[in-house]
Formats: structure tokens, C-alpha cells, sequence
């Protein structure tokens, strides 16, 4: 999708990437869309750009081209994780939030003494269902910790060339929450909210209700930034950028035709949590073209350029993200669809990017043999799990023995 543009302002060039939210298999799928764009942009790299903005998932990557990650870079720390020294593994995402528990579970006694004493009170059936009903207060506000996703990226931060002060960084970065107590945007790394440490932010801005308890930043408490925006592309818009990259992950499934690797004739099939997903992913995308809309009023000079996966993409909707297997098999994936929509555009982009002085690598985009593993990486992993797959061998070979017997 491409917002069209009218009336260029003179002067340089002014870039931007935004990124929408869709939890881990969203941050797979823009990693591998990053990729290849960066690979098929000439006269720009990513690193580059003039400003970046993140909701939820894509405030992790956000953050991370603003200090001067190139997606491969993100690729191997998020994705091909046996190649990083300090990888990031989804299982860290899954650590209870024992603290959490701890002090809901110590206001169990209070509550439940005023719980009898309005019983005791209680007139009516509907008055105790009522004075019962306060001891919800004792339910955790999440159930995993996401302090180790502040702490990672804080340790990404304590690199050299790195930083985790937004006021540090040589370009814009803006990372977007919700405020939970007055329900409204916050957007950390704008003026008034530019002194909140760039980790504590991405932690607030992925902190989905339920999932993760609220994150509490100079006595206020926040949560998903995605609860509010999609993109929040404007935040970009209103800081001059005149072309603007986004990559919404985060599509309904049309589930219509037969699809060869779902097992499910509707997604109703799929239980809860499946028919929760389509349903989330459906408001948020809704609201998302409304946005798209609006931006095509309100900045008219400007261009955004929308990546998003099919509609009947089954792989990001039902892939296992704690399968390392499937998020390299989703991350590819990403990989050569965008390319895939990259040479199906061109001649729409070709226009667009030449209005900003940037263009197309056609070759990069014509090499059908360009994957995000190169061939001797996949030799290596090969060899790799051939030498586990020995050693595993070597382990079961004096079991098996004892058992036979003499």
C-alpha cells in the first residue's frame, strides 16, 4: 500500500521507519521485512533514516535501528540466535512474575476481611455476590515479568556506539505506550518524555494487559502502546518526514479457502485463543486503514510505503514462536514475500523513491537465490545438527548395551 503524495517540500530528503506491534511472530515477521528492504533500498540504508517510531513488538527494532542495528545485525540476536554472543530467546518472555504474585497474594488477607465484613453486612444476595467481588482485587495484573526484556536491552545499550538515552541518539526515536489510568498515548522519546530510559520504554510500550502487569515509569503506570495506535506513523509525519516506511505484521486471516498446512476447517476450531487472535487482529487492523486514511489528509506532502503480510498468510498466523525451527522458517519467510512485493510494485515505488533521490536494486531484487541464511551458513547449521545428532548417538549407545544385557 502506498499513501500517495503531493506538493514535495523543498530541501533534503527527510526518511522514517515505523513499526506496529503483533507480539513476538510480529517481531519475526519485521525483522525479515527489515532485511529486505534494507537490501533493496539504493542511496539509503535503514540505520539512516531521520526518525523512527515503535508500538509494542516493533518498539524493540525501533530502538534498535536508532542505535545503529542493521536488520542483519537484529536478525542474528532475535533470530539465528547460535550466532550471536548475547542472543535473545523468547523463553525469557515466559518467566512468572513472582513479584507480581507476591504482592497480590499478600493483599489475599485484607481483602477477605472486608469481603466478610460487607457479607456480614450484606442485606441481599446481590450485596454479598457484591462484597465477594473485591477480591478480584488479588488477581496479578500479568502474569510474566517483562524486567528481563528491560534488562536485555539494557545490556544491547552498554555496548560501544550504543546508548539508552533517547537525548543520546543522532536520530529521533519514538516509542509509543498508554498511559493506563487516564487511557491515553504517551509517547516516550517526545519532548517531556525524552528523559525515560529507551529500555524502560520498549518494556511499558510491550507491556500487553494480561500478559505483562503494567510497567511503572515516574509514578505512573503503562502498558501496551498498541491499546491506543497501530503505527502512529504522525509522530514521524509531524517531525518533517516526507517518506516513511511502515510494517504493520498484524493481519486478519482470511481463512476462507482450504490452506494445505491448517489442520482446522474455521478458526472457531482453533479454541480460545485462536478465535482471541483473529478478533484483536481485526480491530487493530481496522483502525490501522482509518489511520492510513487520516494521514493521506492531514500530510499530503508525504509518502508512506506499507508493508503487511497476505491476508491468507497461514504462516504468521500459526506459527510456534518458541520453535526456533519455525521462527526461522517465519523470519525467512518475511524475507522473500517483501522482496516478492518489492518486484511486484516497482513501478509504483520507482516514482515515489526517485522523488526522494533514493531507488530500487532490481538486481538484489531479480536474485532468486538471496535467502537471510547464506549457503554456507546452512552447511554450517547442518553440520552442527548432525554433530548433536552424533554425540546424541554416543550418549544412547551404553544405555542400549546395559539394556540387552550380557
Amino acid at each position: 500500500m502506498v499513501v500517495k503524495t503531493r506538493n514535495v517540500r523543498a530541501g533534503p530528503p527527510r526518511t522514517g521507519v515505523a513499526l506496529a506491534g503483533g507480539g513476538p511472530l510480529g517481531g519475526i515477521y519485521e525483522v525479515g521485512a527489515l532485511v529486505a528492504l534494507d537490501e533493496a533500498l539504493c542511496g539509503l540504508r535503514l540505520t539512516e533514516c531521520d526518525a523512527y517510531v515503535g508500538v509494542s513488538a516493533g518498539a524493540f527494532f525501533a530502538a534498535g535501528l536508532a542505535n545503529g542495528m542493521t536488520p542483519r545485525e537484529m536478525h542474528e540476536l532475535f533470530i539465528e540466535t547460535d550466532r550471536a554472543d548475547d542472543p535473545f530467546e523468547p523463553e525469557v518472555l515466559m518467566k512468572p512474575a513472582f513479584g507480581e504474585y507476591a504482592k497480590r497474594i499478600a493483599m489475599l488477607p485484607p481483602l477477605f476481611a472486608s469481603a466478610i465484613a460487607n457479607y456480614v453486612r450484606g442485606t441481599n444476595r446481590r450485596s454479598v455476590l457484591e462484597s465477594f467481588l473485591r477480591l478480584s482485587q488479588a488477581l496479578p495484573g500479568g502474569l510474566f515479568d517483562s524486567k528481563p526484556i528491560r534488562d536485555y536491552l539494557q545490556r544491547l545499550a552498554a555496548a560501544p556506539g550504543h546508548t539508552d538515552d533517547f537525548r543520546d541518539l543522532k536520530r529521533k526515536l519514538y516509542i509509543v505506550a498508554t498511559d493506563l489510568d487516564r487511557s491515553e498515548l504517551v509517547t516516550f522519546g517526545a519532548e517531556g518524555f525524552d528523559h525515560v530510559r529507551i529500555s524502560s520504554a520498549v518494556e511499558a510500550s510491550a507491556a500487553l494487559p494480561g500478559f505483562f502487569p503494567p510497567v511503572l515509569i515516574d509514578g505512573r503506570y503503562y502498558v501496551d502502546g498498541a491499546l491506543q495506535k497501530t503505527l502512529h506513523a504522525s509522530a514521524a509525519l509531524r517531525d518533517g518526514v516526507r517518506l516513511l516506511f511502515a510494517i504493520n505484521p498484524l493481519v486478519p486471516f482470511k481463512a476462507d479457502d482450504p490452506h494445505p498446512d491448517v489442520d482446522i476447517k474455521s478458526l472457531a476450531e482453533g479454541g480460545f485463543v485462536t478465535v482471541m487472535s483473529q478478533t484483536i487482529r481485526s480491530l487493530i487492523y481496522s483502525r490501522m486503514k482509518v489511520g492510513m486514511d487520516r494521514y493521506r489528509h492531514e500530510y499530503p506532502e508525504a509518502d508512506i510505503v506499507l508493508f503487511e503480510p497476505r491476508r491468507d498468510d497461514a504462516m504468521i498466523f500459526f506459527t510456534n514462536v518458541f520453535s526456533y525451527a519455525d521462527r526461522r522458517r517465519l523470519c525467512e519467510h518475511a524475507y522473500q514475500q517483501t522482496r516478492a512485493d518489492l518486484r511486484a510494485r516497482a513501478s509504483r515505488l520507482k516514482p515515489i523513491l526517485a522523488r526522494h533521490g533514493l531507488s530500487l536494486n532490481e538486481a538484489v531484487l531479480r536474485d532468486t537465490s538471496l535467502t537471510l541464511l547464506p549457503p554456507e551458513d546452512s552447511s554450517r547449521c547442518l553440520g552442527t545438527a548432525l554433530q548433536e545428532l552424533s554425540d546424541a548417538l554416543a550418549r544412547l549407545e551404553p544405555a542400549l548395551r546395559a539394556a540387552d544385557g550380557p
